[in-house]
């Protein structure tokens, strides 16, 4: 193997490490009541991790800590640690304006910006500094290519956003979160109001993006976390029942809450 080989299969190998969510007897506390206890569970680099469970479960609350969206609100602490390729989230140095540009996220509804499709995408490249047209015109297409809105969109860029179906919408939410070039993609029931087509679309999208980002997804669609997930963690009254490989987890799990919330007994 030559020396710029070698080089290269370093960097794919370093490239290929990063992402790794972990999460480390991770309680959390909206007031005086409890939503999270001790969650300790870790999501793999190039990987989708469903998150399932009856709502109210502390689903989404987790994945909002992930990138420390629920520090925003009053009265709220944590105890325990999140971690980011091994560097916790919620330490002082790290700057929660960098750590959401890493770890992007995308609610359940769509909300782009009412801006021009082209100028949604340019938004946070631009909010970091970047101004030179062709460098913006290649985030924009780049970004539309990976979320596979590209084709769809390329001749109406100026358009407003708003003139776009919900489908389309979403993926354009997901593209303008891809442009900042996260490792991490956080997605909070990111289909539930779609149709079917537009829903499978959105799921064939996570397929291809996981070669290159760790995604952790809450949904309420079983069938959905089974299509799309490696691994499945099942949520109940704030707590992490069980985690496994997805195909374990839906034909053999080990807790019978687990087993009774998969078969649909509950929930």
């Amino acid at each position: 193997m030559t020396a710029v080989a070698a080089d290269h299969t370093l960097a794919d190998e370093t490239s290929a490490a990063r992402g790794r969510v972990s999460a480390e007897g991770f309680s959390f506390w909206y007031g005086e009541k409890q939503a999270l206890f001790e969650i300790t569970v870790a999501a793999e680099p190039r990987s989708v991790m469903a998150l399932i469970g009856p709502s109210g479960c502390g689903k989404s609350t987790f994945l909002r800590s992930i990138n420390r969206m629920n520090a925003l609100l009053p009265g709220v602490r944590h105890e325990g640690a999140i971690r980011i390729d091994d560097k916790d989230i919620y330490r002082r140095e790290m700057d929660p304006v960098s750590l959401r540009r890493r770890v992007g996220m995308v609610f359940q509804r769509w909300n782009p910006f009412p801006k021009s499709i082209y100028d949604n995408v340019a938004y946070g490249p631009r909010i970091n500094g970047i101004r030179n047209r062709s460098d913006l015109d290649s985030i924009v297409e780049s970004a539309l290519q990976r979320s596979a809105l590209w084709e769809e969109v390329k001749d109406r860029l100026r358009e407003s956003a708003l003139g776009l179906s919900g489908g389309q919408q979403q993926r354009l939410c997901i593209a303008r979160t891809l442009a900042n070039e996260p490792e991490v993609l956080l997605l909070d029931e990111p289909a539930s109001a779609l149709d079917p087509s537009a829903t499978q679309k959105v799921e064939e999208l996570l397929y291809d993006l996981k070669r290159e980002l760790t995604i952790i997804i809450v949904t309420h669609n079983l069938q959905q976390a089974a299509r799309v997930s490696d691994s499945t963690a099942f949520f109940y009254l704030g707590r992490l029942v069980e985690v496994g490989p997805t195909d374990r987890m839906f034909t053999s799990p080990t807790n019978e809450r687990t087993e009774a919330y998969i078969t649909g007994r509950f929930g």
